[in-house]
């Protein structure tokens, strides 16, 4: 008589529970793919005589069953299509009739592989074959529901991130990607979750590999990670968005065209894409021009005349400036303002606001041509540095005659 120590019976209970826990998880998939679909007691007593019949040629009863589950799941997707579609008339939006269009589809390809089911039970080739053929019929309606669902959630996202009348619907464009890759990677779980159910296949290996393959990916994919973290980050905190007119603090500068998990992308002035990682991203100092309460950006325009011209004249042929020039705005107003001293020059700067950042460098441009206009016009000096320097001997030791005073 053979006694087992009290370590054994635990080993042994812990893997019997294990085994009745793993049949308990595959029971519902046995149950699926040991379906009998026995069309014999439902059919009409004329047809019965012609379905023994079928039942020594397999071959033809697989051709006919095709048909006939082609016909009706047409049939039946065209019903329900019809009803939707009625009820969904009640809405002004087309989402839903898109969405009726993408998940009615399936129907007709489901009746078809319940069919064939149906029909393989016909045939002898035994437990293993069968179950192996079943499998593949019921992997292909998973790919089929799957693919169906995935263009759902697709053209939901993308609607309902759009615009409205002004009005966002659901959420902002910006966290789109966000949005669709999460509820897609959701979705790609379930179905490789009901997909190793099918097949019987233990999970638990599964998760365990994928753990020591993810920690080896991380340390080798250092970079990609820390781009697609930081494009997480931008999409959430929204520091920047489509259309805004950045510069870095490496001095890159223009419009950003497109924020990705990856990277974001700006066209500069030169028409110019640059493609800037998004750790740097995330990591830079970012000045958002097109940022703030206002779409208009302030320029400032600093200036410097010489000392004796009075500031008051000085300030008006500034504003005078702003007020002529059609890029500087009326409202709010451009002013002009005095600085300080500067060591050959009262320094002044005018203020204006302009529509759009990327006007900033003509908009300069015009209003300094117009300012050396007129200051020549009032004869108002703008003055450069100057250095005067004294010689009070020569080499030789002769003495040179000390500067006439002004």
């Amino acid at each position: 008589m053979q006694v087992k120590l009290p370590e054994q019976q635990d080993q042994a209970a812990a893997a019997e529970e294990a085994a009745a826990e793993g049949a308990a998880q595959s029971q519902p998939a046995e149950e699926l793919i040991n379906l009998n679909i026995d069309l014999e007691p439902i059919l009409p007593d004329l047809l019965i005589p012609a379905w023994a019949f079928l039942q020594d040629y397999p071959l033809l009863l697989v051709v006919l069953m095709f048909g006939v589950g082609y016909v009706v799941g047409k049939v039946i997707q065209w019903i329900l299509h019809t009803t939707l579609k009625h009820a969904a008339q009640r809405t002004k939006s087309t989402l839903d009739d898109k969405l009726i269009d993408y998940l009615t589809a399936p129907v007709m390809q489901t009746i078809v592989i319940l069919a064939l089911v149906a029909a393989e039970k016909s045939f002898d080739f035994g437990e293993s074959v069968d179950r192996f053929l079943i499998r593949t019929l019921f992997t292909l309606l998973l790919f089929l529901w799957g693919r169906a669902w995935f263009r759902a959630i697709t053209l939901a996202i993308n609607s309902l991130a759009k615009e409205d009348d002004g009005k966002l619907q659901l959420f902002q464009p910006r966290t789109r990607p966000l949005f669709e890759i999460g509820v897609k990677l959701f979705l790609f779980g379930i179905l490789m979750w009901l997909f190793m159910l099918l097949w019987n296949i233990d999970g638990t290996a599964w998760l365990a590999s994928a753990g020591v393959i993810g920690i080896a990916v991380g340390f080798a994919a250092q970079d990609t990670l820390a781009n697609l973290i930081s494009g997480v980050s931008i999409i959430a905190d929204a520091p920047y968005k489509i259309g805004d007119y950045i510069i870095l603090d490496t001095g890159e500068r223009g419009v950003v065209t497109e924020v990705g998990m990856r990277s974001t992308r700006l066209l500069t002035r030169d028409d110019v894409e640059i493609s800037i990682p998004n750790a740097v991203m995330g990591n830079a100092k970012i000045t958002n021009e097109s940022g703030g309460p206002a779409v208009e950006h302030r320029i400032r325009v600093p200036v410097g005349v010489a000392y004796g011209t009075l500031p008051e004249k000085v300030i008006e042929v500034l504003e005078g400036v702003a007020r002529d020039s059609d890029m500087i705005l009326s409202l709010p107003a451009p002013r002009a303002r005095m600085r300080g001293f500067g060591a050959s020059s009262v320094d002044f700067e005018l203020l204006g606001w302009i529509r759009y950042p990327e006007q900033r460098g003509l908009a300069t441009h015009q209003v300094l041509m117009e300012i050396d206009r007129r200051f020549r016009e009032e004869e108002i000096t703008i003055p450069f540095p100057q250095q005067d320097v004294y010689i009070r001997s020569l080499p030789g030791g002769e003495e040179l005659p000390p500067p006439e005073e002004a």
